[in-house]
């Protein structure tokens, strides 16, 4: 079995230090099965899902490597969205924080090109984004990757997917021969293995169980009518009350369809799909994070990089075309421990996709037909918070601290009615307890943050 402290790798005492503050305690199975082998520098193949610890299983080698002065970029970590970038550039820095001027630079598309630019002019020693905008500064020469020790692919199938081979294969030709590329994949479709043949050096191979056998995660799988699916999925909800859900469905189309009925019958819904321009997307997100929309409705593809904390349930409008994307879904909820709910439909045209989820896991589902459940006419209550976003963030100085204080000691809302507050860089969201909702706006709309009056509204 592999060695699981942080302390039997050759990292800094102020590394360690750094990941004892951050709460990681011992390596997850990715990580003691790649940190080793990438802290000497060997390229690899891993297999890994959101959620399983993967993006330190990159980080903490990328960082190693890095040498402060020099500001030129010498990380590159490419991602299949501007979400899942987003995350990975905040997990760099959180690992990088007892070290000094780390810079770490965002480049994805939806964004404008002028301060990503201005960013990389200042000098930024890693830089992550999506394969597109990349390109596109290497293009405009806003970008030189002629120093770049460390190259990773973060989720290469869904890269591969989203039509980004050519992309990605321009990047990595301005990327130096001698480098350490690190490819980390939830599944192993033939074109992984190409790519891994022209880029990589010699790489090994890990890989840990997307959904470990002793996990707490509790799936279950409801036979219905194609015809009866909404219905189906009503009732699914009603029975189960879940707190809060991602329903995956295979099209954007049916996303649309699932949210427009969701809301019709009342219940707090979301969509979240391809087509969301940059600013809803982060909206959206926002919401359910701070548990503003109880369901979030979603194709793979939009939900890549979603990860949601102690999120109860999951459920698959329709069971995937693969039994591994199933284990991918399935995988966002019974995280660190935690016990989570996997609650599947599926018709009789479906039924050698259960059977294939079936061997996959080395399991018999567990089957019921939805007639079994009497949840269609329980309702779901209304979220517990609404979100308000203010019309400033990280750019103008904003904490969140001066949120809390805004609201608690100039508007006079307690504390324990404030939930989550997310500033990002030009935008932030606070949740607020419902009840007190329209009287904290009011207060704040009349009120001053950070001595400024700022605009800012209810989602």
């Amino acid at each position: 079995m592999p060695e699981t402290a942080f302390s039997s790798l050759p990292l800094s005492p102020a590394q360690l230090r750094t990941l004892d503050e951050l709460g990681y305690r011992r390596m997850t199975p990715i990580q003691a099965a790649s940190l080793p082998l990438a802290m000497a520098g060997t390229d690899l193949i891993a297999q890994a899902a959101t959620g399983s610890g993967k993006t330190a299983a990159f980080a903490l080698p990328l960082l190693s490597q890095l040498n402060p002065r020099d500001f030129g970029t010498q990380a590159l970590v490419l991602c299949p969205t501007r979400e899942l970038a987003s995350q990975v550039a905040g997990e760099i820095r959180r690992l990088a924080r007892h070290r000094q001027n780390i810079k770490v630079a965002i480049l994805c598309g939806g964004q404008p090109l002028g301060p990503q630019i201005a960013s990389l002019a200042h000098g930024a020693h890693v830089v992550v984004g999506t394969p597109g905008r990349v390109r596109d500064h290497l293009r405009k020469q806003t970008l030189d990757l002629g120093r770049v020790g460390c190259l990773v692919l973060d989720e290469a199938d869904r890269m591969l997917d989203m039509g980004f081979l050519e992309d990605m294969e321009a990047i990595i030709a301005a990327a130096p021969d001698r480098r350490q590329t690190l490819l980390f994949s939830a599944t192993f479709p033939g074109d992984i293995q190409r790519v891994s043949d022209r880029f990589q050096r010699a790489p090994r191979r890990v890989a840990v169980d997307s959904l470990p056998a002793h996990t707490q995660i509790d799936q279950r799988f409801f036979s219905c009518e194609a015809a009866r699916r909404l219905p189906a999925l009503r009732c699914l909800l009603g029975h189960y009350q879940p707190e809060a859900a991602v329903v995956f469905c295979n099209t954007r189309q049916t996303v649309g369809e699932i949210c427009a009925f969701l809301q019709e019958q009342g219940i707090s819904a979301a969509a979240l799909h391809g087509e969301l321009e940059q600013r809803d997307r982060e909206r959206v997100l926002a919401q359910f994070r701070q548990s503003s929309i109880r369901i979030l409705v979603a194709t793979d593809v939009a939900a890549r990089g979603l990860d949601i904390d102690g999120l109860p349930a999951v459920v698959n409008y329709q069971l995937p075309h693969s039994a591994d994307v199933y284990v991918h879904r399935v995988g966002r909820t019974g995280r660190a421990g935690e016990s989570g709910l996997a609650l599947s439909l599926f018709s009789d045209a479906e039924r050698h996709r259960l059977e294939a989820i079936g061997d996959y896991l080395q399991r018999c589902p567990e089957v019921a037909a939805i007639d079994t459940l009497d949840g269609s006419g329980a309702s779901l209550p209304p979220p517990a918070f609404v979100t308000l976003e203010i019309a400033a963030g990280r750019k103008d100085k904003i904490r969140p601290g001066d949120i809390l204080g805004a609201l608690t000691k100039e508007a006079g809302i307690d504390s324990g009615q404030v939930g989550r507050i997310e500033v990002l860089e030009r935008v932030a969201y606070v949740a607020i307890a419902r009840e007190v909702a329209d009287l904290a706006l009011g207060r704040l709309l009349n009120g001053r943050i950070k001595g400024r009056r700022l605009k800012l509204r209810r989602l």
